[in-house]
């Protein structure tokens, strides 16, 4: 914190130019209400500038017509520029509309601009606990005695065991109002908290991926050191601190029981009344999906890097295959040009040209041939009008959504049969609906579609009348 570091920050830092600008207060407040409020990582180009033109109206409104003269695009565009660098404006893959998501530094901005209103509860007594609990687990988890730790683990089960002998008694204690909300309120902010350190991770991947680029652009050595320097550094990020615990908290997210435990306990937190006085924020509820989905863009970002790596070996195949052709050629020119200089007698003897393989498996079973059967049959003009209707009233099943639907379900078990999945999702277009779903199950190698035994599915049609099928057993799996 010397003057010099504090003086590059202030010239360099996005955090430190949002504070300084003019339109320090536009930009903060409608980021935090465009991302932070409604929980999105990111955002199409076309739905921010519409949310920032209605943003821009009522501020002009209340403000006057000469306040913020400029467009929402042209804004945008001067929020995500290299001078300002408070969104990032990126293309996602397979799409051809840029997005803007916020940078690290915004979402670090915007939280301590948060912190600086007064605080509906103020707790110390959690995070008191917390901090010894922290020091407990580092001053024990570092012991290399044996004898200390057993020591340590049998004063703990006396402890336990007066504990249950007091409980068993009546004697216990209950958390008090207080208690409880100041612990919520802790949760909430941790929660909270590693949201944002997903954007920094990201950040520091997408920094790795745009270095690997650079390099591949710019190397002229051998393909081997290249790739030696590239995965040495993603290694490195890998093995960092940040990286195994990382790396840990997805492991220990991605348990499906983890997951179950997480909801159950949220559920039971938020039904408390000490909870509900706090008025908490519902989306607490589904936080721990909100980190699968950031730690999934996170992981993305990883999987691109090594895309790229791909695509740089490919490259580099094609060009040695490419060197390889033009030798081949280089000699049969030279074998054209000393064709009428042939040497005297046998130059080299051959059997064949290729050896001859035959595979016995190669061989295709006897199948009888089909002999058509042709109905001797007269055909008459029918004399009724029959309704085309049928033709111009098909409905589209949208398979990609049924697919979202089946990697929901499966996000908190490992397995669902379709007639579970159906209770959740009932059918809206009747058969055909149900067609993509078997059709979805045949094409996934690890969905299971069981002959020996029967579902029973049923719906509404339009007309109001109940369908039943009679379909083999489905059971999709993770």
């Amino acid at each position: 914190m010397d003057f010099q570091t504090l003086d590059a920050l202030r010239k360099n830092h996005p955090a430190w130019r949002l504070l300084m600008a003019d339109s320090g207060p536009l930009v903060a407040s409608f980021l935090h209400r465009s991302f932070i409020a409604r929980n999105l990582r990111t955002i199409s180009q076309q739905e921010l500038a519409a949310k920032l033109d209605d943003y821009l109206f009522h501020l002009r409104e209340r403000l006057g017509d000469g306040s913020f003269p400029r467009s929402a695009a042209q804004y945008l565009d001067d929020w995500a520029s290299e001078g300002r660098g408070w969104l990032r404006k990126y293309y996602p893959q397979g799409d051809d509309e840029p997005h803007f998501d916020l940078t690290p530094a915004t979402e670090k901005t915007l939280a301590w601009l948060a912190g600086l209103t007064q605080r509906q509860f103020v707790g110390t007594e959690s995070r008191l606990l917390t901090v010894f609990d922290l020091l407990r687990q580092i001053v024990e988890g570092t012991k290399a005695d044996p004898q200390a730790r057993i020591a340590e683990l049998e004063k703990r089960q006396a402890e336990v065991a007066a504990e249950l002998e007091r409980v068993r008694h009546g004697d216990f204690e209950v958390m008090d109002p207080a208690q409880v909300r100041d612990r919520f309120s802790q949760m909430s902010g941790t929660a909270y908290a590693l949201l944002a350190d997903f954007r920094e991770l990201e950040q520091s991947f997408r920094d790795l991926d745009r270095a690997a680029r650079e390099k591949i652009a710019t190397w002229v050595g051998a393909k081997g050191a290249l790739l030696d320097e590239i995965l040495g550094e993603r290694d490195a990020i890998s093995d960092s601190d940040q990286g195994r615990s990382f790396r840990a908290f997805w492991d220990f997210l991605m348990s499906p029981s983890r997951q179950e435990e997480l909801s159950n306990l949220l559920a039971s937190a938020f039904a408390l009344p000490a909870v509900r006085q706090l008025a908490p924020d519902e989306r607490v509820l589904r936080v721990h999906y909100d980190w699968l989905e950031a730690g999934e863009v996170a992981l993305r970002t990883v999987a691109r890097l090594s895309e790229q790596l791909r695509r740089y070996l490919d490259d580099k195949a094609w060009l040695e295959d490419r060197h390889i052709m033009q030798v081949i050629r280089s000699i049969e020119q030279h074998a054209l040009a000393v064709r009428p200089h042939l040497p005297d007698g046998a130059f080299i003897e051959i059997d064949e040209p290729i050896p001859g393989i035959e595979l016995p498996m190669e061989r295709p079973l006897y199948s009888l041939p089909w002999k058509p059967k042709i109905a001797d049959q007269i055909l008459v003009e029918g004399g009724t009008d029959i309704p085309i209707d049928a033709l111009y009233e098909q409905v589209y099943v949208d398979r990609a959504e049924l697919a979202s639907r089946i990697r929901r379900s499966l996000q908190v078990r490992p397995q669902v049969s379709l007639g579970e999945l159906l209770e959740s999702n009932p059918l809206s277009l009747g058969l055909a609906e149900l067609v993509v779903y078997l059709s979805l199950a045949a094409d996934d190698r690890r969905a299971i579609i069981d002959d020996g035994q029967k579902q029973t599915v049923s719906w509404t049609d339009a007309t109001g009348c109940q369908r039943r099928a009679t379909v083999p057993l489905v059971i999709y799996s993770r």
